[in-house]
């Protein structure tokens, strides 16, 4: 019972740390692209991601087969509740310690990296590395190139159809709840604007002296006989759902496979409390990891935002549906890499850290499980 209770809650500091690093990642480009502020932005994150993970229960049981460490170590490993809990431990720290920094990293890696640490330490050189190429490392390397690629494609063809339905855009100023034309303020096409956000020299909010105003671009022309801009919107959002919805099908049966070899109460109350404290952490943790992914990565306006998020969706779902581990964060962070690497606004001072932060993830993640499991079995014996 009391081992039991040890791998649920280390469980659930995976789930929590999921939520607080991984949770906004869906919704970055709502808000990097100024379609809605941080607080409407995590609260659509948060419910489609819950809606996600209550559709793990039918739709991605493979993943809860892969993530026990079948096939990477043997079946009397995998029930032994020290490595489960040292594992959990594992990932939980590293993916937690990233949040508290504001670096996106893979709770998939996480995970992966923290089954490798404590399995090597439980059998050594009879780790099935062969599983751990084919069925982990493989999507995890290939999916963010995936995703750059495919959103670069997106949106050149979003691009052209924007052109052929005769969609303008306009660059503006978004101060508070007004959005003011360049063209008003004697300005041209955003081109004085070394960054997305600026300090007015003037009053336009109350009696200040100055204020901060972003600069954004808007949609101007008649898609189906309604505003190009409203019709945008209403896809982001959608889209932005779609990857949030993706991350709760794949995220969870991951974290939920922990608790599932350890016996630990049902399928359903596992989903349950998983789901719970990822969406805690989100709720609590996600500012920092929001701030980078949305702001940090490259400027984006509605249109490049609306292309990454689908690409994400479709790779993420796709990727769940077939039990195939792929990380949301490479995978929606390959779609902002995308994004930038198309406008020529990519900042890869920020792409690099990430990138290294990337590469850390498996070898912390491991040490952290290898630690834990050596400390774990200690005091089990």
């Amino acid at each position: 019972m009391v081992w039991m209770l040890t791998v649920l809650i280390a469980v659930l500091l995976v789930a929590y740390a999921n939520g607080a690093n991984d949770n906004f990642k869906g919704v970055a480009t709502l808000f990097g692209s100024g379609t809605t502020d941080y607080r409407k932005a995590l609260s659509w994150a948060t419910a489609t991601t819950l809606s996600g993970s209550i559709a793990a229960l039918f739709l991605a049981t493979r993943l809860v087969r892969t993530f026990t460490g079948k096939g990477l170590v043997p079946d009397a490993v995998i029930g032994n509740p020290a490595f489960l809990a040292a594992v959990a431990l594992g990932a939980g720290l590293t993916v937690l310690l990233a949040a508290r920094f504001g670096i996106p990293i893979s709770t998939t890696h996480g995970l992966t990296g923290a089954l490798v640490g404590a399995g090597f330490i439980a059998i050594g050189g009879e780790l099935g590395f062969t599983t751990l190429g084919k069925n982990f490392l493989m999507p995890l390397i290939a999916s963010p190139f995936m995703a750059l690629v495919l959103t670069t494609a997106v949106y050149f063809v979003m691009h052209k159809a924007r052109k052929t339905l005769g969609i303008t855009r306009k660059s503006c100023l978004c101060v508070g709840e007004k959005v003011i034309p360049l063209a008003d303020l004697g300005l041209e096409n955003g081109q004085m604007f070394t960054s997305t956000e600026i300090t007015l020299p003037e009053v336009f909010v109350g009696n200040e002296k100055s204020c901060k105003a972003k600069a954004i671009e808007i949609y101007e022309g008649k898609m189906f006989g309604v505003n190009a801009q409203s019709v945008l919107d209403f896809f982001h959002f959608l889209s932005a759902g779609a990857v949030s919805f993706a991350r709760g099908l794949n995220d969870t049966p991951k974290i939920v496979a922990l608790l599932v070899a350890s016996s630990a109460l049902g399928l359903t109350w596992n989903v349950g409390f998983v789901a719970l404290a990822m969406a805690v952490g989100g709720i609590l943790g996600a500012r920092k990891v929001a701030e980078t992914v949305s702001h940090k990565i490259t400027y984006m306006n509605h249109g490049q935002g609306l292309a990454a998020n689908l690409v994400t969706a479709i790779l993420v779902i796709f990727a769940s549906q077939w039990g195939m581990p792929v990380s949301t964060t490479h995978v929606s962070c390959g779609a902002l890499f995308g994004i930038g690497l198309v406008n020529g606004k990519a900042r890869w001072n920020v792409i690099s850290s990430i990138l290294g932060a990337w590469f850390l993830t498996l070898p912390v993640a491991a040490f952290f499980s290898a630690a834990s499991f050596i400390l774990l079995s200690r005091i089990g014996a």
